[in-house]
Parts: C-alpha cells; sequence; structure tokens
C-alpha cells in the first residue's frame, strides 16, 4: 500500500491557464497531497458537440509544458490513452487498480460540482475518492447534497480558456494569463486562430 494522496483535476485545458494552475498548486497545499495530476480529456463528454476542440495530444502537450517547473503538479494523459469518451469515474477506477492503497482527491470547481449527478456512474464515486470543490469566479452553485465534499478556497482570478482563444484568434494580449510555454506552443502550432 503506498498512502499516497493524489489529487486529480480533470480538463479540456483548451487551453491551460494559471487559474487552472493556481488551482493546483493551492489544492495541493491545503490538503498536503504528494501530487496533482491534470488529466487532459480525451473526448470531454460534456463539451464534444458545443465547440471544436484542440487535438488532444496539443491539449496534452501544452499541459505538460505549463507544469514543467511546478514540482508536485504533473501532467497525465490516462484518458488519452484509453481513448473514448473521458469519464472521471473510469480514470479514478485505473489509477485505483494501477496503485492499491493511494487516496484520490477529485478537484473540481463548484459549476463542476453543482452537475455531479449529470456524471457517468455518479453513485460510485464517493467510494472512490475525496470530492473536492473549488470556487471559481462567478460561481455560487452547490453540489447536490447527497455528495460528501471538502471545500477549498483558492485565490480568484477571472481567467477563462474560452476568453484566452478568443484573445488569440483576435491578436490581443495573454501575457500573464498563459505560461510562457504554452504561449509559444500555441504560437508555433497556430492554435486557435480560426473560430470556435
Amino acid at each position: 500500500m503506498s498512502g499516497r494522496r493524489v489529487g486529480i483535476m480533470g480538463g479540456t485545458f483548451d487551453p491551460p491557464h494559471i487559474g487552472h494552475l493556481v488551482t493546483a498548486i493551492n489544492v495541493r497545499h491545503e490538503l498536503g497531497l504528494d501530487e496533482v495530476l491534470m488529466v487532459v480529456a480525451n473526448e470531454p463528454w460534456q463539451k464534444v458537440d458545443s465547440r471544436k476542440i484542440s487535438l488532444a495530444t496539443d491539449r496534452y502537450e501544452m499541459v505538460q509544458a505549463a507544469v514543467v517547473d511546478d514540482e508536485g503538479v504533473e501532467a497525465s494523459d490516462i484518458e488519452i490513452r484509453r481513448g473514448g469518451s473521458s469519464y472521471s469515474v473510469d480514470t479514478l477506477e485505473e489509477l485505483l487498480a494501477n496503485e492499491p492503497g493511494v487516496q484520490l482527491f477529485l478537484v473540481l470547481g463548484a459549476d463542476a460540482a453543482a452537475g455531479l449527478d449529470s456524471w457517468e456512474r455518479a453513485d460510485d464515486l464517493d467510494s472512490l475518492c475525496t470530492i473536492v470543490v473549488v470556487d471559481r469566479p462567478g460561481t455560487t452553485s452547490e453540489p447536490p447534497e447527497r455528495f460528501q465534499v471538502v471545500n477549498v478556497e483558492v485565490p480568484r482570478l477571472e481567467v477563462s480558456s474560452t476568453d484566452l482563444r478568443a484573445r488569440v484568434r483576435d491578436g490581443r494580449p495573454t501575457t500573464y494569463l498563459l505560461p510562457e510555454r504554452v504561449r509559444e506552443l500555441i504560437e508555433a502550432r497556430e492554435l486557435y486562430s480560426c473560430g470556435e
């Protein structure tokens, strides 16, 4: 048994930005986690029909670039390797199978936590992990009462991937909103230069 405490922060990360990193670092500190995995969704089931999503490999490489200097925060391609739609319950089960005894902490924004009842096999989540809810700017949603959660406050940063994609497309500055290595990758691959 490892007994390691590992945070799981899933997302589309299209692109990953300072808000994601600040959340990961603060949750790791507050809960005394050994590491936080930023798990890149292969096919984010909640977004797949809503807009064009960048290639999973590009999003994973951006997350790798974003966390390269952050000790205790790692990029994970577990959902990309598994393929198909990305469901947190499958990821949690796979991580537990790979490392028996690990304690998992599923990190969610308040808006995502409010929709937990709609998640694939939501009834299994409590038995697989501790659900951690962080506040996000402009949200006052509460998770369904049946879920036991731990709340963590993080600095409120008004930054979103949607806004950043628009900024890149329009040629507006993204300095300090995106890690420099992520900005370089976006520029090199001409990501977000066309419409959603």
